[in-house]
């Protein structure tokens, strides 16, 4: 049985890292202080587009980080920030 282990999954890399683009775009720009940034692109069924403020920055935050795991998933790359398990000193 397949494991589902995003929302991401299913998703050809090359959308991915168009869409990472985009709100990596929209990131920028609203550090820059651009008060309201909308990251836009299209899919099979249509366009789509969404619209950021400072206000949920956090979000925009989230949704880059979610997808560079996501192709980082798919690329085998390395996780390179895993701890070691911590081992007690006796």
């Amino acid at each position: 049985m397949f494991r589902r282990t995003s929302i991401l999954d299913g998703i050809d890399v090359g959308v991915l890292q168009l869409r990472l683009a985009a709100l990596q775009q929209a990131y920028l720009d609203l550090m820059a202080g651009a008060k309201v940034v909308t990251a836009s692109y299209t899919q099979g069924d249509g366009a789509r587009a969404v619209t950021y403020t400072q206000a949920n920055i956090a979000d925009l935050t989230q949704a880059i980080l979610g997808l560079q795991t996501q192709i980082d998933r798919l690329s085998g790359a390395q996780c390179i920030n895993r701890r070691a398990p911590l081992r007690p000193l006796f």
